[in-house]
């Protein structure tokens, strides 16, 4: 888990001794007053996990409902929404741990603090290239939509097992090498144990990784598709209306992608500068950033709980589907569902998402 106060412990207290080995003065070695932050902590984490881990099971686990009653063949756009909201659903089951971690400690042993890292880190990365997958999508469909039908195909069903869910997978390896659980004075902790001789440097390179392929890699692609979205539906007067409706969505998910993402990977780059001696340490620096990233990872998680919204529910096609399943599974018989099922029309669904981008 990216969590700047798992990796605290190592990066000021277990450095001490081998100081030297990172350029690191002994000025930049005082101690600061971490009492106030860890009960800071405590209280802040739990609570806002538990509201996250609310939010995002309800908001992706209708998704994922409503696409399993649709039992005809998906379009692209419902694949894409399945494979994003699964991978957000995995994600959040995740926090209950590290809300109890953040409250007292890690009670789950080695196997559990091995398995949460390893789904956390494949679903957090996942749902990020998930959704660089989806501008490319919506770049084809909007932009080159006569020569894009078999492109688009392509991607959503094999392209994105390479490019997103392998990736993922694979940079789970340094959870699998790394994270432990470990006695750390009165509790147990849970995170990545590098070895110490260059631990800085491993802190490094793995948080710059984080903003690298978490961030500003999938932010490119979903900046550069939705501004030639924009600019192509400025063009021409036909359809203004929807069209309208399509900026305006448009600028909606690439404001809310940024806002959440970029305060976070901003406050652990100033970290990780500081930790390399990049920025002077200063105890008023340092807690500062503990409370920034803290708020800012809150806000970060808290797109998993948007992105049904952003992705899903915004579709019209979308909204009478989950009504339709949830008023059928709930006073219907059998037969009845079956009859209810005709009229939801994948195709329509991607024909509209096609046209203003709701989908």
């Amino acid at each position: 888990k990216m969590s700047y106060f798992e990796h605290i412990f190592i990066d000021y207290d277990n450095t001490s001794d081998d100081s030297g080995d990172y350029g690191m003065e002994s000025e930049f070695q005082e101690v600061c007053d971490r009492v106030s932050d860890e009960d800071f902590q405590r209280i802040f984490s739990p609570t806002v996990y538990g509201i996250i881990f609310l939010l995002g099971i309800i908001g992706n686990g209708l998704v994922v409902i409503v696409m399993g009653y649709q039992k005809k063949v998906k379009t692209m756009t419902d694949k894409y929404r399945l494979h994003l909201s699964v991978a957000d659903l995995l994600f959040v089951l995740t926090l209950p741990f590290w809300a109890v971690d953040a409250a007292s400690s890690w009670y789950f042993g080695g196997f559990l603090c091995t398995t949460v890292h390893v789904i956390y880190t494949i679903n957090l990365y996942s749902s990020v290239l998930i959704l660089a997958f989806i501008s490319m999508d919506r770049y084809l469909a909007v932009v080159r939509a006569t020569n894009s039908q078999s492109t688009r195909k392509l991607l959503a069903d094999r392209v994105i097992y390479v490019a997103v869910w392998l990736p993922a997978a694979a940079l789970t390896v340094p959870d699998l090498v790394f994270a432990t659980a470990q006695a750390a004075n009165s509790r147990t902790i849970c995170q990545r144990i590098y070895p110490q001789e260059n631990n800085l440097y491993w802190v490094a390179a793995f948080r710059f990784q984080h903003i690298l392929v978490g961030f500003i890699l999938p932010g490119l692609v979903i900046l550069t598709c939705y501004c030639i979205i924009i600019a192509k539906l400025s063009q021409g007067a036909k359809g203004q209306v929807l069209k309208r409706k399509a900026l305006k969505t448009t600028v909606i998910l690439i404001l809310c992608f940024f806002s959440c993402w970029l305060p976070y990977c901003a406050g652990i780059f100033v970290d990780t500068l500081m930790l390399l001696n990049v920025i002077s340490h200063s105890c008023a620096l340092e807690q500062s950033l503990r409370t920034w990233i803290s708020i800012t990872e809150a806000l970060a998680y808290f797109h998993c709980c948007l992105n049904p919204i952003l992705y899903a529910f915004l579709g019209v096609k979308f909204k009478k589907s989950a009504r339709n399943a949830l008023s059928v599974n709930s006073r219907m018989s059998h037969k009845i569902l079956t009859k209810k099922r005709g009229p939801i029309s994948s195709v329509s669904t991607e024909s509209e998402s096609s046209s203003v981008l709701y989908s």
